[in-house]
C-alpha cells in the first residue's frame, strides 16, 4: 500500500518531464540557421530507423485509450479483448508488406493525399475534414479526458477538483515540444516514452500481482488470479458466457470466431493502415526496408502489451471480489460512477493509487504520463499535417512556401488543442470507453477502408463509385445499428454484435463499389494503381520477425482459447 508522493516520487517524475522537454526541444532547433521545410516538419526530413518507427508507432498507439480504457475492459470482461491488441500484431504485418510499399512509392505526406492521386480533390477533401474533426472531437478529447481522470484519481482524491487543470497540463506539456519542432520531436522522444511506458507498465503489472495473496508473491499472484476466474482468461467466447460487471453479456462486444476472421479485421486495417496519425511515422522512414522492420518491431512490442493493459484489470477485479463473487454492493466506493453503473475505467488509476509503494509511483505516473503526451502529440500533428497538405496548400494558399505552411501547421497544432481542451470536461463518465470509442468509430470505419482496399487493389474503380461507396456507408451503418427488427428477418444483419456489423457494412460498401464501377465503365480507371512486379517482395529483415510473431501470435490464441 502506498503512502503516497514522496520525494523520489517528485523526482522521477520531474526528471521524465525534463528530459521530454530537452530531447524534444533539442531534436526541434534550427541547424546552421536552417529554416524547416515541409518535408523537415511533418515527415521528419524522411530520415526516421526502423527502431524509432516501431517505438514512435507503439508510443503513438499506447495511450490512455489502452493504459487506462482497456485495462477498464480488462476488469469488466477480461482477457478477450486483448484481441485488439495480438491481431494488430498480424495486421501490422498486413501492413507492411502490402499497403506500405504502395504509400512509399508514392512519396505521400498524408493519407488523403493517395486518395487525391488515385480518386479526386473532392474526394480527398470528404475525408480529410472527416478525419481532422476525428481526431480533434473523438480522439484528442478522449485521450486528455481519460487521462486527467487517472491522474485526479492518482494524484488527488478522484472528485474531479484536477480534472480541468490536468487537461490543461497534459495539452500544454504534449504540445511544448511538438509545436515547435513537428513530426521529429514526437518521434524521437517517443524512443524514450516507449521505454518508460512499457517498463513502468510491467511494473505496475508486477506490484499488482504481488499484492493479490497474502505471501506477496509474484508467482503466487499469477496462480491465484487465473485460478479465481480462469473464464476471464478465454480469448475466444461464446454467447452469454461472460457478463461484465454492468451485467452486459461480452460476446456482444467480442463475438467468438470473428475477432478471427470478422470485424476484428476491419478495426484493426483502418486503424493501423490508413489513420493519419500511426501511418506517418513509416512515411518517414529512410526507405522501404527500414519502414518494414520498423512495423515489423511495433508488431513484436504489441504482442507484449496485453500485460500491461489488460492483465492489471484483471487483477482489479480479483480484488474486489468477496469470497470468489463479484458483488457491487461492496466493491470499493471509487468504482461507483455518477450514474451508480461500474465505473470500469478506474482499475488502473485505482492499482496506482493504492498498490504501487512510494518510490516508485513517480515510475508509474510518468509511464501512463507518457502514454497520455506521446499520443496526444502525434495526433496533434497529424491534424496539423492533414489541414495543412489537404486544406490550406490546396484551397487557401496552392503557392504556400516552405515558412508557411511550418507556421499555418503550428497554428493548426494550437487551435487543435485549445479546441480539445474546451471539449474534454464535457465528456463525464462514458462507462467502458473503450468499447464505447471502438464501437462508433465503427460507424465510418468499414467505409472508409472499403475505399482505400478497392482503391488500391481494384484497378476499375471509379471516383463517382468510390464517393458514393463512402457515403452509403454511413446509413448502412446506421441501418445495422438501429433498424428496428422485422426489416430484415435475419440474425445476420439486424441486433447483431458490433463488430459483425463492421463487417457486413464493409462487405456491402464493397459491393456498392464494385457495382457502379462496372456499370460505369468495363475499362482500368486512368488513375489505377499499377503494381509493379516485385513491388511486395520483403527482406529477410522483415519475414523472419513476421513470421515469428505469427507463430507466437497463434501459440498465445491455442493456449488461451
Amino acid at each position: 500500500m502506498n503512502t503516497g508522493f514522496e520525494f523520489w516520487d517528485y523526482f522521477v517524475f520531474v526528471s521524465y518531464a525534463i528530459v521530454i522537454l530537452a530531447i524534444g526541444l533539442w531534436v526541434s532547433r534550427s541547424k546552421d540557421g536552417k529554416q524547416k521545410s515541409a518535408e523537415d516538419y511533418f515527415l521528419a526530413s524522411k530520415s526516421l530507423p526502423w527502431w524509432a518507427i516501431g517505438a514512435s508507432l507503439i508510443a503513438a498507439n499506447i495511450s490512455a485509450e489502452q493504459f487506462v480504457a482497456m485495462n477498464g475492459s480488462g476488469f469488466a470482461a477480461g482477457l478477450a479483448i486483448a484481441s485488439y491488441e495480438w491481431m494488430a500484431a498480424i495486421t501490422l504485418l498486413v501492413v507492411g508488406k502490402y499497403f506500405l510499399p504502395i504509400f512509399i512509392e508514392k512519396g505521400l505526406y498524408t493519407i488523403p493525399e493517395f486518395i487525391e492521386k488515385r480518386f479526386s480533390t473532392n474526394l480527398k477533401t470528404i475525408l480529410a475534414v472527416f478525419w481532422i474533426g476525428l481526431f480533434v472531437f473523438v480522439n484528442l478529447t478522449t485521450v486528455l479526458f481519460l487521462g486527467a481522470k487517472a491522474l485526479d484519481i492518482v494524484i488527488g482524491t478522484g472528485d474531479g477538483s484536477l480534472l480541468f487543470g490536468s487537461i490543461i497540463g497534459l495539452g500544454l506539456f504534449a504540445a511544448a515540444y511538438s509545436l515547435w519542432g513537428g513530426l521529429a520531436a514526437v518521434a524521437w522522444t517517443d524512443v524514450i516514452q516507449v521505454i518508460l511506458l512499457i517498463f513502468g507498465g510491467l511494473m505496475m503489472t508486477y506490484f499488482a500481482l504481488s499484492n493479490v495473496t497474502e505471501s506477496g508473491s509474484f508467482i503466487d499472484g499469477m496462480a491465484y488470479v487465473y485460478n479465481t476466474v480462469p473464464e476471464r482468461f478465454s480469448m475466444i467466447i461464446s454467447k452469454g458466457e461472460i457478463i461484465n460487471t454492468n451485467g452486459q453479456d461480452t460476446w456482444e462486444n467480442l463475438p467468438g470466431i470473428a475477432v478471427l476472421v470478422g470485424g476484428m479485421w476491419v478495426a484493426n486495417l483502418y486503424y493501423w493502415g490508413f489513420n493519419q496519425y500511426i501511418i506517418q511515422r513509416t512515411l518517414a522512414a529512410k526507405n522501404l526496408r527500414e519502414g518494414q522492420k520498423g512495423i515489423a518491431f511495433a508488431a513484436f512490442l504489441k504482442l507484449l502489451m496485453p500485460i500491461i493493459v489488460v492483465v492489471p484489470g484483471i487483477v482489479a477485479y480479483v480484488m474486489n471480489m468477496d469470497s470468489g463473487v463479484f458483488d457491487p454492493e461492496t466493491i470499493d466506493q471509487s468504482f461507483i460512477g455518477v450514474n451508480g453503473m461500474i465505473a470500469n475505467d478506474n482499475a488502473a488509476p485505482w492499482l496506482i493509487k493504492n498498490f504501487i509503494p512510494s518510490g516508485f509511483l513517480g515510475l508509474i505516473l510518468a509511464a501512463l504520463a507518457a502514454a497520455i503526451v506521446s499520443s496526444l502529440a502525434s495526433m496533434l500533428n497529424s491534424t496539423s499535417t492533414i489541414f495543412t497538405m489537404d486544406i490550406y496548400k490546396s484551397f487557401i494558399n496552392k503557392d504556400a512556401d516552405d515558412k508557411t505552411t511550418v507556421r499555418v501547421g503550428r497554428i493548426t497544432v494550437m487551435v487543435s488543442l485549445l479546441i480539445a481542451m474546451v471539449i474534454a470536461p464535457q465528456l463525464g463518465s462514458l462507462g467502458e470507453v473503450f468499447q464505447f470509442i471502438q464501437e462508433y468509430t465503427g460507424i465510418v470505419s468499414p467505409g472508409i477502408l472499403a475505399v482505400f482496399v478497392m482503391g488500391l487493389f481494384y484497378k476499375k474503380t471509379t471516383n463517382n463509385a468510390a464517393i458514393w461507396g463512402v457515403v452509403s456507408s454511413i446509413p448502412i451503418a446506421m441501418y445495422f445499428k438501429v433498424g428496428p427488427k422485422g426489416w430484415i428477418d435475419s440474425p445476420l444483419f439486424i441486433n447483431e454484435p458490433f463488430m459483425n456489423q463492421m463487417m457486413w457494412t464493409c462487405l456491402a460498401t464493397i459491393g456498392i463499389i464494385y457495382l457502379l464501377s462496372n456499370l460505369t465503365s468495363q475499362d482500368e480507371d486512368p488513375k489505377a494503381i499499377q503494381l509493379k512486379k516485385g513491388l511486395f517482395k520483403t527482406s529477410p529483415d522483415f519475414n523472419i520477425p513476421a513470421f515469428t510473431v505469427c507463430i507466437i501470435t497463434a501459440f498465445l490464441y491455442a493456449f488461451f482459447w
